[in-house]
């Protein structure tokens, strides 16, 4: 059984004009981004038109709207889809709160290669939807990236930055290097693996390693 059913391929064009259209009107109407990257960005995942990649261009336009629309300042990554992955069980119910009620209005048939067949006019099932859930969702995933995610992230940089001017001054390392070696410390919890001595960092003394792998635990703690 589809857990979800895309819009018949012969409405697709009236379905996608029709949210560009909306989309156009919506911020000629000073309408808020957030509510504009929800309703776009799930219309367009609800419409399913592509045979792939609907998922990712529905996360791409969260980005995209919210940055056209003036929500985040030019030039700063926004990682709001990351926290969207992060909370990939309430995303999934967030996605069949849509699909799962509009199955049973949906006729169709199994076709030979495995995909479906509908039978009955669907195009306002796509065409007008509750999106509260959606939207109540999507505010909470834009709140926690506000509040943590954001913050966590500029702390990060404080400290990498930290790392990579000690590092440099301790050693003469090319730039690509020093990067390689403080992500290899952050995966491996400050140590450095046995692999990385072996090969990536081959050139570096164990008293060399000693000191780097401190520095990260004064640091990062």
């Amino acid at each position: 059984m589809p857990e979800h059913i895309s819009a018949r391929p012969d409405d697709l064009k009236a379905l996608m004009t029709g949210l560009i259209e909306t989309y156009e009107l919506l911020c000629k109407d000073d309408f808020d981004a957030v509510l504009i990257a929800t309703l776009i960005a799930f219309g367009f995942v609800f419409i399913h038109p592509f045979e792939d990649g609907n998922g990712r261009i529905h996360r791409y336009l969260f980005h995209h709207v919210l940055a056209e629309n003036d929500f985040v300042p030019k030039g700063l990554i926004f990682p709001v889809s990351a926290v969207i992955l992060e909370r990939i069980d309430e995303y999934r119910k967030i996605l069949e709160h849509f699909s799962k009620p509009r199955l049973d209005l949906i006729e169709w048939r199994p076709t030979e290669n495995n995909n479906v067949e509908v039978l009955n006019e669907t195009i306002d099932l796509y065409r007008y939807f509750d999106a509260t859930n959606q939207a109540e969702f999507f505010f909470e995933c834009v709140e926690e990236t506000v509040n943590k995610t954001l913050p966590d992230e500029v702390e990060y940089l404080k400290k990498y930055d930290l790392l990579n001017e000690f590092i440099k001054n301790y050693i003469d390392m090319p730039d690509n290097l020093v990067d390689l070696l403080i992500r290899f410390l952050s995966q491996n919890n400050g140590k450095l693996s046995k692999r990385g001595q072996k090969k990536e960092f081959a050139k570096l003394t164990d008293r060399e390693i000693q000191a780097i792998e401190q520095k990260y635990e004064e640091i990062f703690g």
